[in-house]
């Protein structure tokens, strides 16, 4: 059994073959998933897991340099903005780097998606729940 805090076998597998500047979405119940890159359907039931949840638990496997957030999430969904930026502050201080977040529009988001890794779907069911990670690396 894996030591580590990230069980989901499908999760632990895409992270760790993560290279340097190739990324990972952690979408809502709702992001549409493009055809190329892998799905992992964790959603359950409304709101089950949480996308800070599966945020939380990627992140604390995976080496972030930088994340990228719809625009819409301000305005939308500022609650939900703040507990993001919050998490990667904080992950920013554990992992000793600067984890640079930019904004762009939630079409533009939506076409980024294609190139990703993965797609981890949470049960998240408000609006702009939803983050692009970029792998860093270790040293």
């Amino acid at each position: 059994m894996k030591k580590g805090s990230l069980l989901n076998s499908d999760i632990s597998y895409v992270v760790s073959r993560l290279g340097h500047t190739d990324s990972l979405v952690i979408g809502d119940a709702g992001l549409p998933i493009p055809a190329g890159p892998q799905r992992i359907d964790l959603a359950l039931t409304h709101g089950i897991p949480g996308f800070i949840q599966v945020t939380e638990a990627v992140t604390k496997e995976m080496q972030v340099e930088s994340a990228i957030i719809a625009e819409e999430i301000k305005q939308h969904n500022p609650q939900l903005h703040s507990e993001l930026v919050a998490l990667l502050e904080n992950v920013q201080q554990l992992q000793g780097n600067i984890i640079s977040i930019s904004y762009t529009s939630h079409e533009q988001f939506k076409q980024q998606t294609q190139r990703s890794q993965a797609v981890i779907r949470s049960g998240e069911c408000s609006p702009y729940a939803n983050v692009i990670l970029c792998a860093g690396v270790t040293f």
